[in-house]
């Protein structure tokens, strides 16, 4: 990585919407991108990181954007300047990356949507402050240390914020937003896989509902 001149980011993705949980989801087939994104707004969950792992993922962020009203709308597993384009052409209100090199870094920069670009290493932590970002994504979280590495990196690093996204549940999302240096966490444990499928999607509202209440500092609303 070459050294960069420091440039500040555009607005953060860790404040685009006040929940502290940001839905990260896997659509198969943009027919449920829709009553997906309606089930997560109702149950207070508006921020909504579609990754682009299947061939409809660019057709269920536009049809999420264009359909659903009070709905914050981004691409997640962002890792080329060509998906960067055809994301922000389709809508999505922010971009996430599992990692980052400079060339996406710019890309995602020169595009104006907000940002949160992954990383797993003290060095890529302040390889990143150095270029003026301070807002990341911590992935994958628990097999990259989880909450012990965040808490170690907070004193040496206390400008760091972090969306930690990886392993993470209901059971250790309090542990998580507990700590001083995240501000969300992301999280599919409110999109199981079985409900998808079977469309049900009173069962998804209900856990985003409950998914809602966690705030940053641990507790619940």
């Amino acid at each position: 990585m070459t050294s960069a001149v420091p440039l500040p980011p555009p607005a953060s993705v860790l404040d685009l919407a006040p929940a502290a949980v940001v839905p990260v989801v896997v659509v198969e087939d943009a027919a449920d991108a829709v009553p997906l994104a309606r089930a997560l707004v109702a149950g207070g969950l508006p921020a909504i990181e579609v990754t682009l792992r299947t061939p409809a993922a660019l057709d269920a962020i536009r049809e999420m954007s264009g359909s659903v009203p009070g709905a914050v709308v981004g691409a997640g597993t962002v890792i080329s300047p060509e998906q960067v384009t055809a994301c922000a052409r389709a809508g999505a209100r922010f971009l996430v990356s599992p990692g980052w090199t400079d060339v996406l870094l710019t890309a995602m920069r020169a595009c104006g949507l907000p940002f949160l670009p992954g990383v797993s290493t003290t060095s890529e932590v302040v390889a990143l402050l150095e270029r003026g970002v301070r807002d990341m994504k911590f992935f994958p979280a628990q097999a990259a240390g989880g909450t012990g590495y965040l808490r170690s990196l907070a004193g040496p690093l206390p400008q760091a914020r972090f969306c930690p996204t990886g392993g993470i549940g209901p059971d250790n999302a309090p542990e998580y937003l507990a700590l001083p240096n995240v501000r969300r966490v992301g999280g599919s444990w409110m999109v199981p896989a079985e409900a998808v499928a079977a469309r049900d999607w009173s069962r998804i509202e209900g856990l985003a509902r409950a998914a809602s209440r966690l705030s940053a500092g641990g507790t619940c609303r």
